[in-house]
């Protein structure tokens, strides 16, 4: 699963919409899939740059979450 989050965190930070919606769609991570279903949806249909910008940040204090949860020896590191 943890290649799912690094995965993700990647598009999203690099705007890689289309492989973002790919893993949308292959993720067995239904939480994640949500997460990245809001963020797509308002990206490409909001005109209110506040509920796009509360979308994008909700995925990523997810994926760092999940990353921290998954991969606990990267962040004994800092």
């Amino acid at each position: 699963m943890t290649p799912d989050y690094d995965k993700a965190l990647y598009y999203t930070i690099w705007g890689q919409w289309d492989n973002l919606f790919i893993l949308m769609s292959r993720t067995n991570d239904d939480l994640l899939a949500k997460k990245i279903e809001h963020f797509l949806y308002a990206y490409h249909h909001s005109s209110n740059q506040k509920f796009v910008d509360q979308s994008h940040n909700t995925l990523l204090y997810y994926l760092e979450h999940a990353l921290q949860f998954s991969s606990p020896w990267m962040y004994e590191l800092e």
